[in-house]
């Protein structure tokens, strides 16, 4: 199975956003998605299977549990197949990121130009030095 078929499940995608966050049994992972998503336990059971089989995922026995975890490495291919892309956005993004910065200095200064003059309104630093 592609990696694409496989993150292009929204169930997935959220087992490997729990899984993320850590090491968890299939049990809690079943939980927080039926709950999420109302879908019967064999269906996340078949769900962490696909992520299983495909390499997203690892499982290891802990006495009658099994425990799931993320396996990195095919998100390492992905990331590097869209790597290729990045040059879409990464600009954009940038770009946004200075206009951010921009605005929030240019609010700070006017902030800073409204403030009235006079000793209540001065930092504890300008105060000790008079």
């Amino acid at each position: 199975m592609h990696a694409f078929d496989v993150l292009g499940e929204p169930v997935r995608r959220r087992i490997l956003e729990l899984l993320a966050e850590g090491e968890r049994s299939a049990g809690s992972v079943c939980a927080v998605i039926r709950a999420e998503f109302g879908i019967s336990q064999p269906a996340v059971s078949q769900h962490l299977r696909v992520l299983r089989d495909s390499g997203f995922a690892t499982v290891r026995p802990q006495g009658t549990r099994r425990l799931y975890a993320v396996n990195p490495e095919p998100l390492r291919e992905v990331d590097d197949w869209l790597g290729h892309f990045r040059r879409f956005w990464t600009p954009p993004l940038h770009a946004l990121a200075t206009e951010l910065a921009r605005g929030r200095r240019e609010r700070r200064l006017a902030a800073e130009a409204e403030k009235p003059e006079g000793p209540e309104n001065e930092g504890p630093e300008k105060r000790r030095r008079e």
